[in-house]
């Protein structure tokens, strides 16, 4: 490596190949970084062929230097303002189902009825016997 990368360097260089993971980028002359497809933009992305075309010139953030394979990782991404807003979203409440109010109130209404009732036919039982 003729320069020395560090994560957190913003990089522009040009597009030397697109594949279906990512993008490759010629940093210098003995150099080359890989954008993976996550890195691309936030969200999904299904086709990184439409995104970026080879000989097209980027501007990338180091996200990561392997020190041992030399490996360069970059993100277009990193550089986007996420559209986020500065205050909580609101927390929509769900209204209340409207239920009738018939409930054990019918109930109470008719115990007396069936209480004097199951006396009456008590007292008929017991005198039959």
């Amino acid at each position: 490596m003729s320069k020395t990368f560090r994560i957190g360097d913003i990089v522009t260089a040009k597009v030397t190949g697109v594949q279906n993971y990512g993008v490759f980028l010629e940093l210098d002359e003995d150099t080359q970084g890989l954008i993976h497809i996550s890195e691309c933009k936030h969200g999904y992305m299904d086709n990184v062929h439409a995104f970026v075309k080879v000989g097209q010139e980027v501007t990338a953030k180091v996200i990561d230097v392997d020190e041992f394979s030399n490996k360069i990782s970059l993100s277009i991404r990193a550089l986007e303002k996420l559209d986020v807003p500065d205050f909580p979203q609101r927390i929509k409440k769900n209204r209340k189902r409207y239920t009738p109010s018939i409930g054990f109130s019918s109930l109470a209404k008719k115990l007396p009825i069936w209480i004097e009732e199951a006396q009456e036919k008590f007292v008929k039982d017991k005198n039959k016997s």
